[in-house]
């Protein structure tokens, strides 16, 4: 049996969050520069964009570019974001309703960069399907510290009491404030960490944790992590008798 046969439509997470591990290691292994990897592995975001939202999935974040990619070869990096500028389609976001939105210390990115990108999330701001999020030059120590800073300018400045800081203040204060948190985390690629990513959100998400390297991430292994989801009995911090 299929696993996209096995799920539960009634019981589809409602934000889906990915670190898309593998690419070059995949490209390596076919004798061809990391580079061969990343392009492939756009492909796949398509499809599984594609596929996330035809499932009813309200929220995709991928992990695309983290603070310390910075730190690669240059010629990879310049190749990273030349790719980043060929794989934005609107079409592709027009045609299956996808709003498309972008998280992380964008002013970092080269100018044309962020162009493309703003006139993206604009043009389709009035979709109402799912929500694509591409995580660029993201980490969740910048992101957690922007957040301390901003609220400690308003404690400096009188506008906000110590006592009023909650969890719910800090949330509002990180960028992802306008979606709710991962109901699963999916790692590709082998690699069992997060990563610097979504540390926060991520308090009470499912892992999901697979061999299958990026480029190779097809709908059924999307099937297949929703399925491992929907098996499992989330309590946070409650009893199995409280749930049910």
């Amino acid at each position: 049996m299929l696993y996209k046969e096995e799920i539960d439509l009634n019981r589809i997470p409602r934000h889906v969050a990915i670190i898309m591990d593998g690419n070059g290691r995949w490209a390596k292994q076919r004798g061809h520069e990391r580079s061969y990897g990343h392009q492939a592995g756009a492909e796949t975001v398509h499809v599984i964009a594609e596929t996330a939202a035809r499932l009813g999935i309200g929220y995709l974040t991928l992990y695309t570019f983290s603070t310390e990619n910075w730190n690669r070869p240059s010629d990879e990096v310049a190749a990273l974001m030349s790719l980043l500028l060929d794989s934005i389609e609107e079409e592709t976001f027009m045609k299956n309703n996808i709003r498309f939105r972008v998280i992380g210390d964008i002013e970092k990115l080269p100018v044309d960069v962020q162009q493309r990108l703003n006139a993206c999330v604009e043009h389709t701001s009035r979709n109402t399907g799912m929500c694509l999020v591409l995580a660029l030059s993201y980490s969740s120590r910048w992101e957690i510290t922007e957040a301390v800073r901003q609220i400690a300018v308003l404690a400096q400045s009188g506008k906000l009491k110590p006592e009023q800081i909650d969890s719910e203040l800090i949330s509002g204060h990180l960028t992802t404030n306008f979606m709710p948190d991962p109901d699963l985390l999916i790692r590709t690629g082998g690699e069992i960490r997060l990563s610097n990513y979504l540390l926060w959100q991520c308090a009470y998400s499912e892992l999901y944790f697979c061999e299958t390297y990026w480029p190779d991430f097809r709908e059924e292994e999307l099937y297949k992590a929703i399925c491992d989801f929907q098996k499992r009995e989330r309590r946070f911090g409650k009893t199995s008798e409280q749930i049910s």
